[in-house]
């Protein structure tokens, strides 16, 4: 308590609590703005690239006032390396997500409510526990952070219904600000997250989604294998290049280096410490690219990617502007590719089919989990279970990719949550007095040497859950490890101590208690909607990657809601147009005076130019081979046709 306390700065202005815990001495743009309207007490929405700073937004507000903050976070992996960031500055703080047991939730939330942390991560399905809404009532709660605020949004690109519940502590909370935070947003998925939300005082800071510094280009290519070689022998320095299909990881990355490029590949399917090895070798330099899924990038910093390229047209606009967005963070010139062809536009049309299996093949999914874990009718509801997806779906001969979708619209149903895999070390807490523990120690003089190791080399075991290495405590003891674990378990066993084993296996949560099938009853209305507008994600993206004329980042910024911008310049549309040697007003002005040449008949050549005096008869040759070239106009015959 007394850390705690030590820790408060509500003398000190934002920069002073910046500089003091965090070492910056200036606020990157719209941070100080945005700190400023939550100690006013305003309901704030900040949209705020990846990697701008959100997560500082709150945690400075935070450290100026009395109490805890409260941070909603669907990324379990995010949490944990936010948690140790701040345990790094001796901030005091905990997350509780899927996979945790309740006596362990119950015992962090009780030092929650006595004032023994200044940060609570919590995952969403957990906000919306009976345990967890009567615990926050008791606790002193300054801030209610809510990160990742698009999957509040029906119609953002990640909906999770669980977020559709944080409403529900608001009252619990009174006069406590809501920040919600967010790298995209269009203005449809904005409104819903200050609805959605119930905002009052609202204010919303949104950053410019321009990346100056990035050339968005589209390459049309039969062979993409040769094409990702020759764009990494010409752009220097490290990149990402991101595949759909696991298999493929391998695939291209081995072509890659068999191309004297030093490539390697990830994915969510790999052991977790070969994914840690292989992303501490990027991070590092020893690998130059990294061909994977797109469960590689979130939450890694890494300022020096010179170029992301993509080889599968990605689901929707959202996620394509995030991960090529992972490029140039050092406000070097950085480079986004699409490499596309015919295929991904027969591709795109198989994977609308593909991602909405039909209501029975859900149901019997949904049947199976049931069967899978043992779960009777009626039971299950907040319990969450080490989950194989390729096990299960090998023991029901399901389609791994129709066991995916299937698990993404039962998520969006509200029924359960899936969780990747992420590692979390063994931990224990003893939960009785010293004087408990000392007759526990002389009644099992086996285990007491393990005891006393333990008090003598981990501090806090009194207060928290503490990470424990049962192989570490063994060889320092000159013991079997089994040995470690057996007294761990006999103490958990005599509800002495809490101890959790080591755990790197993705999760599945069941937010309501099994239901008999029979009874199961999908919202079919709403999973056509998820359908139609997935449908209109695809095809946008897909607009994105056919389009020749438009410059891509004014396109992509367009999609966000910005329309007073301009040609970035730098785009390979761009880079053509540049060739005219003509300013954006004047090409404009000729292109609207040949597109009024064009009424319900085609027109040759000579007419047009002939027709057209206010322009010289090279700018008119110019701006009509452009408008040629970008398949506004097509040749038939021997006369030429407005398409648009």
């Amino acid at each position: 308590m007394e850390e705690v306390k030590a820790q408060l700065s509500i003398s000190l202005s934002p920069i002073e609590v910046l500089s003091r815990y965090w070492g910056f001495h200036a606020f990157r743009p719209l941070q100080e703005d945005i700190i400023n309207s939550i100690l006013q007490g305003n309901d704030t929405l900040a949209l705020l690239p990846t990697g701008g700073g959100k997560s500082v937004c709150y945690q400075v507000p935070a450290m100026m006032k009395e109490g805890i903050c409260i941070v909603i976070s669907p990324l379990i992996a995010l949490m944990k390396d936010q948690v140790a960031g701040l345990r790094k500055r001796k901030i005091k703080a905990i997350a509780i997500y899927s996979g945790m047991k309740k006596r362990e939730i119950d015992m962090l939330l009780d030092n929650c409510v006595h004032g023994a942390y200044k940060f609570l991560y919590l995952s969403p399905e957990r906000l919306a526990t009976d345990i967890v809404k009567a615990r926050i009532e008791q606790m002193p709660v300054n801030l209610l952070a809510v990160d990742e605020a698009h999957c509040i949004s029906q119609w953002g690109y990640d909906f999770r219904p669980p977020y559709l519940k944080i409403a529900e502590i608001r009252p619990l909370l009174k006069d406590v600000p809501v920040l919600a935070l967010t790298a995209t947003a269009t203005a449809e998925v904005k409104n819903d997250i200050c609805e959605k939300l119930e905002f009052r005082n609202k204010k919303i800071f949104q950053s410019s989604f321009e990346r100056k510094n990035i050339a968005y280009v589209v390459r049309y290519e039969e062979n993409k294998l040769h094409k990702l070689v020759t764009i990494f022998e010409r752009i220097p320095g490290c990149g990402i290049v991101y595949v759909r299909n696991r298999k493929h990881t391998k695939e291209i990355s081995d072509f890659l280096r068999k191309n004297r490029i030093a490539a390697d590949y990830y994915h969510a399917g790999l052991d977790l410490s070969e994914r840690n090895i292989k992303q501490e070798k990027w991070i590092a330099g020893e690998t130059r690219v990294m061909v994977c899924t797109n469960a590689f990038g979130m939450g890694i910093d890494k300022p020096d990617v010179r170029c992301v390229v993509h080889v599968d047209l990605p689901e929707n606009i959202e996620m394509y502007y995030q991960e090529s967005g992972r490029a140039g963070r050092d406000g070097r010139k950085s480079f986004a590719v699409l490499l596309y062809n015919l295929s991904d536009k027969s591709e795109t049309e198989k994977r609308i089919r593909s991602s909405f299996p039909s209501l029975k093949e859900i149901e019997n999914i949904y049947t199976a989990l049931g069967n899978y874990f043992q779960i009777a009718v009626g039971a299950g509801k907040g319990e969450s279970y080490d989950f194989d997806i390729a096990a299960f779906s090998k023991t029901y001969n399901f389609e791994i990719l129709k066991v995916h979708h299937a698990l993404r619209l039962l998520e969006q149903q509200g029924l359960l949550a899936v969780s990747d895999a992420v590692f979390t070390s063994a931990r224990i807490q003893i939960i009785v007095k010293k004087d408990e523990l000392y007759k526990f120690q002389v009644a099992n003089a086996g285990s007491d040497h393990i005891v006393k190791f333990l008090l003598r080399t981990h501090s806090g075991l009194f207060d928290e859950m503490v990470n424990v290495n049962e192989a570490e405590i063994a060889k320092r003891l000159k013991i079997d490890k089994q040995e470690v674990v057996r007294t761990l378990e006999l103490l958990d066993h005599l509800h002495i101590a809490v101890y959790e084993k080591q755990n790197d296996k993705p999760q599945l949560t069941l937010l309501e208690a099994r239901e008999d099938t029979r009874y199961l009853r999908l919202d079919a209305e709403f999973i056509e909607k998820r359908r139609k507008h997935y449908e209109h994600n695809l095809l946008s993206m897909l607009a994105y990657a056919m389009n020749k004329n438009r410059c891509r980042s004014q396109f992509v910024l367009d999609y966000f809601g910005e329309t007073d911008n301009y040609r970035c310049g730098i785009c390979d549309i761009c880079l053509e147009r540049n060739k005219i040697g003509m300013t954006d007003i004047e090409f404009d002005a000729v292109a609207d005076e040949i597109k009024k040449q064009f009424s319900a008949e085609d027109k040759n050549l000579d007419s047009i130019v002939r027709n057209i005096r206010n322009f010289s008869e090279q700018k008119v040759l110019n701006v009509l081979r452009w408008l040629m070239d970008s398949g506004q106009i097509v040749q038939v015959g021997n006369q030429l046709r407005w398409k648009g």
